[in-house]
Parts: structure tokens; sequence; C-alpha cells
């Protein structure tokens, strides 16, 4: 039996290791993307791509419509702000300091309501000397750090609104109706900002095709099985601790691809960001286990 659960949980620290590493490509590209195309266009295309995969899990519940509407809001809010960040700022500033939802949500419990536990308190100074230290690598902090500030408060609210739903609705309908909303407002924001794309010869003869296909099937439709299929095999606490890997793959694709390197500070604030996710984790793993007890 024990080799049975420790076969479990190398298949799904596998799986789960490899989508975030598809999570963490997905900046590079996004930067480089963002050089020939609107992001509201990216944004289009790209969820329209990966909720094609989703489609035959639509529903017409009322209750799951409203449900997808608000989540695919925030998720959509989050793409977009993170996509303009990249026009702004390195992948590495992104990725770390977007991966700060991690401490922002139990501060936002916190706010709601929920006592504030030692290791969510000293998380907090942790990721906010490290964001500091990351954001004066080399430059000067600019506007697409705090468009990635931004992006991390829109996780904030994705995640916990997330929470409400996702025991009430089947998991893959819910999936569907958040990117087909996703790709309503995105639609909105085309219509507004770059109605000219939305011409099929423009779409087709512009559009780098290499890169939204990536985006749309690789790293959304393709993830979303590989996180479900992972979180199956091992407890939530450890998948939170695996998904923290994100911004270091991201990290290593921007050295790989972009070239960009982090200085002394950066690399230094980067693993004080790193630790704050860690850290935080610590109140979910005793909570777990003291209910387990029980």
């Amino acid at each position: 039996m024990l080799k049975v659960l420790q076969r479990r949980n190398l298949q799904g620290f596998l799986l789960l290791t490899l989508a975030t590493v598809l999570w963490g490509s997905t900046f590079v590209v996004v930067k480089q993307t963002v050089a020939s195309i609107p992001p509201s266009v990216l944004i289009l295309v790209w969820f329209t791509l990966g909720g094609a995969f989703f489609l035959p899990f639509l529903r017409r519940d009322k209750g799951l419509v409203q449900a997808g509407a608000e989540l695919g809001f925030w998720l959509g809010m989050g793409y977009a702000i993170q996509t303009t960040a990249l026009q702004y700022t390195t992948v590495n500033r992104c990725a770390f300091i977007g991966a700060l939802y991690v401490i922002f949500l139990p501060l936002l419990l916190a706010r709601l309501g929920q006592r504030i536990q030692l290791p969510i308190a000293i998380s907090a100074v942790l990721a906010l000397v490290g964001v500091g230290l990351l954001s004066y690598d080399g430059s000067p902090p600019n506007i697409g750090d705090a468009w990635s500030l931004a992006t991390a408060l829109c996780w904030t609210l994705y995640i916990w609104r997330l929470e409400t739903y996702a025991t009430r609705f089947d998991s893959l309908s819910l999936t569907a109706g958040q990117l087909w909303s996703l790709v309503g407002f995105a639609l909105i924001w085309v219509l507004v900002s770059n109605p000219l794309w939305l011409n099929p010869i423009v779409l087709v003869s512009k559009l780098p095709w290499q890169s939204v296909l990536y985006l749309g099937i690789v790293t959304t439709a393709l993830t979303v099985w590989l996180q479900t299929a992972g979180q199956s095999k091992v407890s939530a606490p450890l998948a939170a601790i695996i998904y923290s890997q994100e911004p270091i793959w991201s990290s290593l694709f921007a050295y790989l691809v972009l070239d960009e390197v982090l200085g002394r500070l950066g690399g230094l604030g980067a693993s004080l960001i790193i630790a704050a996710i860690l850290i935080s984790q610590i109140p979910v793993k005793v909570d777990r286990e003291r209910s387990s007890e029980g």
C-alpha cells in the first residue's frame, strides 16, 4: 500500500511540475508575441483556442453561467494586466511579483475576519523586501512592475472566488464557463481598442500562429488536464508548494531565450519571494493535519 501511495505522489509531482514548466514558459512567449500584436488580440485568440477544447462541457445552468462570468472576469483581468506588464518590465520581475498572490490570499482572508498566523506575517515581510530588491535590480521600478503587482491582486481575487464555486459545480463545466466568459470580455476589448484585427484577412496574415497555438493548446488546455490529474494524486498543500516553482521556470526560460539575467539584488529578491511562498504554506499544512487528527 505504501508503495502505491508513493507512486501516486511521484506521478502527481511530475504532472504538476510539468504544468509549472509550461506556465513558466508563457511569460517568454507572451513577451515576444505582444511585440507584434496588441494584447487584446492575443488574449482573444489565445483563449478561443483553449476554450474550444472545453466546448463539450458548456452548460446552460443559470448559476454556472453567473459563476463562469465572474471567474472569467477576474481571470481575464489577470491575463490582460500580465500581458500589459510584460510590455514594460522583464519576465523575471513580472513572474516573481505576480506570484505574490500566494501571500495576498491569506492576507485578504485575514481582512475578512480570519486570524493572521505568524508564518503569514513573516511571509508578507519577506515578500515585501523581495519585491523591493527585485525592482531595483539593474534598473529602478517601472510601470510594468506596478502592473505585475496588479496581476497578483487579480489572481488573489480569482482564487478566492473560485473556492466559492469549485464545490458547487463540475470542474470541467466551470472551466468551460469561465474560459468562454473570458473570450466574451476579450472580444469586447478588441472591438473597443483594435476592431481592424477582427477582419479575418488581417487576423490570418498577421497573427503569429505558432505562439498563439502553443499558448491556447499547450499552456491552457493541456495544463488544465495536468492540474486536474496531478491534484488527484497529491494533497492540496503539496500542490501549492509545487506551484511555487512557476517563477523559477519562467526565470530559466527568460535566461535561455531572452538572455535575461538576475543580478545580485534580483537574485536575492527572487529567493526571498520563493521563501515567503513556501513559508506561507505552513498554516495550510498545520490546519490540514489538525483536521485529520480530529
